[in-house]
């Protein structure tokens, strides 16, 4: 990976790290990488000064650009659009709407590409910069290396001058547009008579996701849905899952849906106020997909932090379980090579390829409320398909720029190596860095929870010690 992209997109503290600068010169890179395969008339890239030879603007790429609910949106969407618009491409901001919405907006409105301001269930101070391809995927790593090398070498990029020079405007029914798409794949759906808590994180889902259940009939309460641009993800959303769950024990809700501030991630909970995370979700809706015939190659997709018991599961069901490195990204390359129509992350990162080209917390949400539905079970019934191994994860805050040096060091390797043979096969051992933040993840799998919380501690102080 280059040393501005991660595993989702460019991400930094606003204005400090990811600055309107920065912006600016990812947009203009963005813009000319991701349309110039299909507008090689825009500049060749060895003709670095042209002008005369820019695309004419009535045939200008169209780019759609988002946010999510933070303050530094606006600056940064500023920013990036007038990068975008320096080399020739028309802006369409869409305003604060889910990352999934962009996905399936750039596509449903034929654009060149699409753009997400957003750090996703990061904290307000940080955000990011996200791109999506004119097939509504997020971006393989070969192109974003390449968007990189002209960000790093803005002299190398067109600047085009008169009618060339970009626009921006309006797409005041981009909301409206996605709303109706999450509709269409639930037709025939009534709710009537459930009671559904949602926490909306304070995110790009407070509009949007209550007006999709409560237009199926849903009793409908909400909670962290008044984002004021400083409160996304602040205790709460799918990062902080006690609100929701004491909300609906107090109110004898069916169940409660949570999602990240940039809506691409979900986590339940169920009328008994217990967590149902991604692993059970996908348990229960790759369970469902086997039974109606529709999981091809009676295959899921999870990812090495994918808890066991989900192996359990699917092996008892006559399922697959592939497993890949952490990403949704690569969850979905997965997907995509072997056709599978279902995927995800422990985290709730869940992909329904029939529908989305990326996690969608809301199209997640509606898939969950329709099993249980048309099945008349409770989330708590549904869930018992799968039960859960003992799980320990720690974050230890380390020093960014040496997240990735955990295994150089004698003293962890060391340490790591006596807990495994300790262990003796009866579980797993899984540290990784952080894709967006400046942490090393030390998760411990195994029978005895005690044991494993030990483990874990000891890891996590060794890596503290050396690395923070």
């Amino acid at each position: 990976m280059g040393k501005l992209f991660g595993t989702d997109g460019v991400r930094g503290v606003a204005n400090s790290e990811l600055t309107p600068e920065l912006a600016l010169n990812l947009g203009r890179a963005g813009a000319y990488v991701l349309t110039k395969a299909t507008n090689d008339d825009i500049v060749t890239q060895s003709s670095c000064d042209c002008t005369s030879d820019s695309q004419p603007a009535n045939n200008a790429p169209k780019i759609l650009v988002a946010t999510d609910s933070r303050r530094s949106g606006d600056m940064l969407a500023a920013a990036l659009s007038a990068g975008l618009c320096s080399v020739g491409a028309q802006v369409y901001l869409a305003g604060v709407i889910p990352t999934p919405a962009v996905a399936y907006l750039v596509r449903h409105y034929g654009f060149e590409a699409g753009a997400m301001i957003s750090a996703s269930h990061n904290p307000m101070a940080d955000n990011g910069i996200k791109f999506f391809s004119s097939t509504g995927y997020k971006l393989p790593d070969a192109l974003e290396n390449e968007i990189e090398s002209y960000t790093d070498n803005p002299e190398k990029l067109p600047r085009p001058i008169g009618p060339e020079v970009g626009t921006i405007s309006q797409l005041p029914k981009a909301g409206e547009d996605y709303l109706a798409y999450l509709l269409s794949t639930v037709k025939g759906l009534n709710l009537k008579g459930m009671k559904i808590a949602l926490d909306c994180a304070n995110g790009a889902t407070s509009e949007i996701a209550p007006t999709v259940f409560e237009a199926l009939g849903a009793e409908v309460h909400t909670i962290c849905n008044t984002p004021d641009g400083l409160n996304i993800n602040a205790n709460c959303g799918s990062t902080h899952m006690e609100g929701l769950a004491e909300y609906v024990k107090a109110n004898a809700m069916d169940l409660g849906l949570a999602f990240d501030g940039d809506g691409d991630r979900i986590l339940a909970i169920d009328e008994k106020g217990q967590l149902v995370d991604g692993d059970v979700i996908l348990a229960i809706c790759g369970h469902d997909l086997k039974q109606q015939c529709r999981l091809s190659a009676d295959a899921i997709v999870a990812t090495s932090m994918s808890n066991q018991g989900l192996e359990v599961m699917c092996r008892d069901h006559g399922i697959t379980l592939h497993r890949t490195d952490v990403g949704d990204r690569y969850v979905l390359e997965k997907m995509l090579a072997d056709n599978l129509p279902l995927g995800g992350e422990q985290s709730g990162h869940v992909i329904f390829k029939d529908y989305s080209t990326t996690g969608d917390g809301i199209m997640t949400g509606l898939r969950l409320v329709e099993i249980a539905a048309r099945k008349q079970q409770s989330l708590a019934q549904l869930g018992a398909i799968m039960e859960h191994f003992p799980q320990v994860l720690i974050n230890v805050q380390v020093q960014g720029h040496k997240k990735r040096e955990w295994s150089k060091h004698p003293k962890i390797t060391s340490l790591l190596a006596e807990t495994e043979a300790q262990m003796a096969g009866e579980g797993r051992i899984l540290i990784r860095p952080s894709g967006t933040e400046p942490l090393v993840r030390v998760m411990i799998e195994g029978r005895d929870e005690a044991d494993i919380t030990a483990k874990a501690e000891a890891l996590a102080g060794v890596i503290r010690e050396v690395l923070g």
